[in-house]
């Protein structure tokens, strides 16, 4: 089993980044986290995790980042844009805030945790590495690209970017959105998913080798069509079953992980 020791700042304690900082509070960390809820400040406390109120605005971040970043020698930078919520929002600028506060400390590495979304969906599919230069047009991707070499080019702490495929877990699976739903779009496109157990079993991979000032993508290589793949599960399950629509070509892409394979000699975990 991996052992880690030092102190790190986890920003976002969500879905991934709770369950992230209860396992590195395992693994041997003393672990500050991040959340914009009052009410989760204990849970996290009650969990090993030394919990912090942070927010990011535009205009800046609150008085608690300092105290939050501290005494850490890594950073996990785990927020997604949240356009979706608030499509004007500009997340680039938050996220700069941070930075500054960062620059403040004595802060070697962060780690930011991105999305394959910086690669646009095509036709033909395109096979990915972590070396293709992204390319989204979209305004989220558009965001995490800016993001991405914002903190690369950053001289005062190493960045690896981390960019993962769609999130799923035992609980949160994105078939039991699209169950019973019709015309559902690209059913030929390959998915590009991975398992919250192999999210934050890589993270500690990348902790523990050290394995900084570099890109990696990170998803199952598995890559059936989304029409099988998504009719499968809800058959399975019992739940119903999603209709897709032919009418338009499938967009899609094929993001390799091997990179991320070979770097960190690392076997995928769970099948998504």
């Amino acid at each position: 089993m991996i052992v880690l020791k030092g102190q790190i700042s986890i920003i976002g304690c969500g879905w991934l980044g709770f369950s992230l900082a209860t396992k590195l509070v395992e693994l041997g960390f003393k672990v500050q986290g991040s959340t914009t809820s009052r009410d989760k400040l204990e849970v996290l406390k009650l969990h090993g995790i030394a919990p912090f109120l942070v927010s990011l605005t535009e205009s800046g971040v609150s008085e608690e980042c300092a105290q939050f970043l501290t005494g850490s020698d890594t950073v996990i930078i785990n927020i997604p844009p949240g356009l979706r919520r608030n499509p004007n929002k500009n997340h680039v600028v938050e996220i700069e805030h941070l930075i500054h506060q960062i620059e403040k400390q004595s802060i070697k590495h962060v780690l930011y945790i991105s999305s394959t979304s910086v690669y646009e969906d095509e036709v033909p599919f395109p096979v990915i590495t972590a070396k293709t230069l992204p390319n989204a047009s979209a305004d989220n991707g558009k965001q995490l690209i800016e993001i991405e070499k914002m903190l690369q080019s950053n001289p005062y702490f190493k960045t690896t970017i981390l960019r993962f495929g769609g999130l799923i877990g035992d609980e949160r699976h994105p078939a039991k959105f699209l169950s019973g739903r019709k015309g559902i779009s690209n059913p030929e496109a390959p998915i590009n998913l991975i398992h919250r157990t192999d999210c934050i079993s890589i993270i500690a991979h990348i902790l523990d080798n050290d394995l900084w000032g570099t890109t990696l993508n990170a998803v199952y290589p598995s890559h059936i069509c989304k029409k099988d793949y998504y009719t499968n599960y809800c058959a399975a399950k019992n739940l119903p079953l999603p209709e897709f629509s032919t009418a338009e070509e499938s967009k899609g892409k094929i993001v390799e992980s091997k990179i991320l394979v070979q770097l960190l000699n690392y076997t995928f975990k769970v099948v998504p």
